[in-house]
């Protein structure tokens, strides 16, 4: 086939441009390739049987055989993220703790299913990537990983030009855990009217409701850095990002003797504990069973919130809900109160038809 070039060849001869690069569009791959170097270390030292917790690959894998799960296993798969708790780290330029977070909020989730946690990936997305507060993120990852026995198998750092403003970024992340089938939690066919609830105490707000608490700090005329009303030991900023706490290593010992469990995460203690119970079963939970955290007098006060909200929003003190059968409560108590703050909360009780599935007697009186 012919082409004539002498017709409007003139028209179609582009002006010579500048020759551009990913570089100059705002991503730096070598900058990438230097913070992959970077995290190597505290990667690896997440390593278990079974995960090499090593970067390089395309995914994360796990040989279940050598994680001692020999009999079909269920796998289990949490994915979550920091919410606006993030934007308190990025005011503060701290940015490890936030990390713990990101895995307490995946990793609790998977102990409440009788999950032992296995392996975790991590999603890190900001405008321009600067190295020191990302690796400083997955230090606080790594560092989570190791609280709850998993390893870091993988993620990604998406950099990527205007779709952030300034030094912002988000994040979030995936953990994988398994269970043997007579550990599965909740077992709702065996909780009856009389089971005891235990919470295990938070250690402050956790990573949900910031939208509010936020919201609350300002119009209270603080700043991030102005001493915190309910500690002055600390700075508000410093005593909000107080990591997530998590449970898992404290729940895999007493599992076997568990009915079912509630991370108590959005939607406070009257929308997560239903979660567990079958429809014929309520949560009777007493007020002032357990100590409240300061913070959380602090941000009603100034806030004005209605103890019920309170309640639907924060953890209000606990942060994990477990039930167990009255004759094994004293038991497991015992066990738990090794390394938690462990308090007797409530009961079980009938639920009639149209009838709530958690109620939280005596809230009226908290005025302060």
């Amino acid at each position: 086939m012919f082409f004539r070039k002498d017709i409007a060849h003139r028209a179609f001869r582009a002006p010579k441009k500048e020759a551009m690069t990913y570089a100059q569009a705002g991503v730096d791959i070598q900058a990438g390739n230097d913070f992959v170097e970077r995290i190597k270390k505290a990667v690896a030292s997440t390593k278990r049987p079974g995960a090499d917790a090593e970067i390089g690959g395309f995914g994360g894998e796990l040989d279940l055989s050598q994680c001692g799960y020999t009999e079909g296993p269920i796998l289990v798969a949490a994915i979550d993220g920091v919410g606006t708790k993030l934007m308190v780290a990025q005011s503060m330029k701290k940015h490890d703790t936030v990390g713990i977070d990101l895995v307490a909020m995946n990793v609790n989730d998977l102990i409440v299913q009788g999950a032992t946690p296995l392996m975790f990936l991590d999603y890190y997305g900001c405008s321009k990537l600067d190295q020191a507060s990302a690796a400083a993120f997955v230090e606080g990852v790594a560092e989570g990983c190791r609280q709850s026995g998993c390893a870091l198998v993988g993620g990604e750092t998406a950099e990527m030009p205007g779709m952030y403003r300034n030094d912002d970024y988000d994040a979030a992340g995936c953990a994988v855990g398994a269970v043997t089938p007579e550990n599965r939690l909740p077992q709702t066919s065996a909780m009856a009217a009389g089971d005891i609830l235990l919470g295990l105490g938070s250690v402050g707000v956790h990573s949900n409701g910031f939208s509010l608490v936020r919201r609350i700090v300002q119009s209270a005329g603080l700043t991030y850095d102005s001493p915190a009303p309910w500690d002055n030991s600390q700075t508000v900023g410093q005593s909000l990002l107080t990591p997530t706490r998590i449970y898992v290593k404290s729940l895999l010992p007493v599992i076997s003797q568990i009915k079912g469990l509630a991370h108590i995460t959005g939607g406070g203690l009257l929308e997560n504990v239903p979660r567990m119970l079958p429809d014929t079963l309520a949560a009777d939970i007493s007020y002032g069973t357990w100590d409240m955290p300061p913070v959380f007098e602090w941000l009603k006060q100034a806030g004005n919130v209605d103890p019920s909200e309170m309640c639907r929003t924060f953890n209000s003190g606990i942060g994990m809900v477990v039930a167990v059968d009255a004759s094994k409560a004293d038991a497991v108590e015992k066990q738990l109160a090794a390394s938690e703050k462990v308090y007797r909360i409530g009961r079980l009780v009938r639920r009639e038809l149209g009838q709530p599935g958690c109620t939280i007697a005596d809230l009226s009186s908290w005025t302060s």
